[in-house]
This record gives C-alpha cells, structure tokens and sequence, in this order.
C-alpha cells in the first residue's frame, strides 16, 4: 500500500500551503522519499471472512508529514472475476493533507522470466527520468520503445517508468504467456487511477512484473500534478483489480 504518496519524492523535500517540509529519504540510490510512510508499517485487521480482509492504519503523522490519516485497504477474491482491492484514506486531522495512493502488485504468468511472455496495455504519454529516476518530460508513447498498443513480447525490454493518458473509462494492462495460453490483468478506471507505474523486475531476477495503479505521478508533492488535497474529515478511495484469462 503506497500511502499517502506512490513513486519518489525528490530529495525528500516539498511545499505545502506555505510551509517546506522534509521526509525521510529511504531510497539513498535516487535520494528519494520512496513509497509513503504506511508500507512498512503494522496495520490491523479490522474484519476478515471466507473470502475477504479489510486492513486499517492510523497514520499519526510526524514532522515531515505532520496529516493525520485514517488509512484502510481492503482485498476480495471472487472466483469469476479475481482479486478486488480497494485502498481508502479519510483525514482525521484539522488541517488540509497533501495525498496521492496507488499499489504495489507483481504479476506473473507461470513464474518464469517475463521475457518470454507477450505484455499489451494502451498509454497515450510515457514520463521520462534523469539518472536519478526524477521526472524530466512527458512523451507520447508512440514516439517511442514504449507503445504496446498491440502485443509485444518483452524480451529486450525493461521498465521503470509512469504512463497516463489511459482510456478515460477502463484501462487494463495484459502480461501473456503464449506456451501456456493463460494471462494476467490488472485494470483501473481512469478517473481513478489517471497514472500507473511499469517495472520490469530487475531486482527480482525479471520473474514478475510490476503494474502499480496510482493516482499522480512520481513526484507530485512537488508538482502538484493530480495531488489529491484532502480537507479535514475528507475521504478518497482507489480501487483496481487482478484476474487471469484463459486463451
């Protein structure tokens, strides 16, 4: 759970209403603020069932995010149409919250390197990063190595980069494997998830790829592009899917 901001804050630093404040950089490669401050943290289980669990969080705050953040996440598996997840955040707090979600899943078709497998998603725009992997220009995608507006098999191709400009209703992204006739999806809604996040893996040997559904893009604190600002006792909820399909 990216919470309350996906992706990296640049050197850990931004402005809010007037005020600077500084996060802890956790990411001393790019000296970013990687991921929200509720992804290693405990959450309860608030209720669980057959076929469900909903987690909750209260994020206390602390000087470089000093919001008080109501946080909950809840994941439904259903047989027909998969893996539903629905991540919330209500502000509990007396002063207006900078605030941005998304998550975090690596999916795989048969365990193996996905460079054998077939990925396919439509993204009008592709963000480019320096060295650092901070935000530099926004790209159409069929400018570049970037459009799988058709399947492409990702042999050759690596990925850590954010894509907007999706279908303004329902937008999937498809990885397939070919041998086994059988693909995993992640899909979003547009209006919900404007962004999302493609990593090939790398550090886990390729065997998964990442499609992170978010709601900004990577540095949005700073910005300001699609930050959600969330007035006290304001709530926002992000919800995306993950199913297989056969064939």
């Amino acid at each position: 759970m990216l919470m309350p901001w996906p992706n990296r804050v640049a050197s850990g630093a931004y402005s809010f209403n007037g005020q600077r404040y500084e996060l802890p950089v956790n990411e001393a490669a790019t000296g970013s603020a990687l991921h929200g401050l509720a992804l290693w943290s405990g959450w309860q289980v608030e209720r669980r069932g057959d076929s469900e669990v909903v987690f909750t969080h209260l994020l206390h705050g602390e000087p470089g995010y000093p919001f008080q953040l109501a946080l909950s996440a809840r994941y439904a598996l259903d047989a027909d149409t998969g893996l539903h997840v629905e991540l919330g955040a209500m502000n509990c707090g007396t002063a207006e919250a900078p605030y941005g979600t998304g998550s975090h899943p690596y999916i795989t078709v048969g365990g193996e390197d996905i460079s054998t497998c077939e990925l396919s998603f439509r993204a009008g725009k592709v963000l480019q990063t320096d060295e650092k992997l901070q935000p530099t220009e926004l790209l159409e995608t069929p400018d570049t190595d970037f459009d799988f507006s058709q399947p492409r098999v990702l042999a050759g191709q690596s990925f850590d980069h954010a894509f907007t400009d999706l279908p303004a209703g329902r937008w999937d992204v498809t990885l397939r494997n070919p041998a086994l006739e059988l693909s995993a999806v992640v899909e979003s809604t547009g209006t919900q998830a404007p962004w999302m996040q493609l990593y090939s893996g790398e550090l886990r040997g390729r065997r998964g790829l990442a499609v992170e559904p978010m709601t900004c893009p990577p540095d949005a604190f700073n910005s300001g592009q699609d930050l959600v600002v969330l007035k006290p006792g304001g709530s926002h909820s992000l919800t995306y899917r993950i199913h297989a399909v056969q064939g």
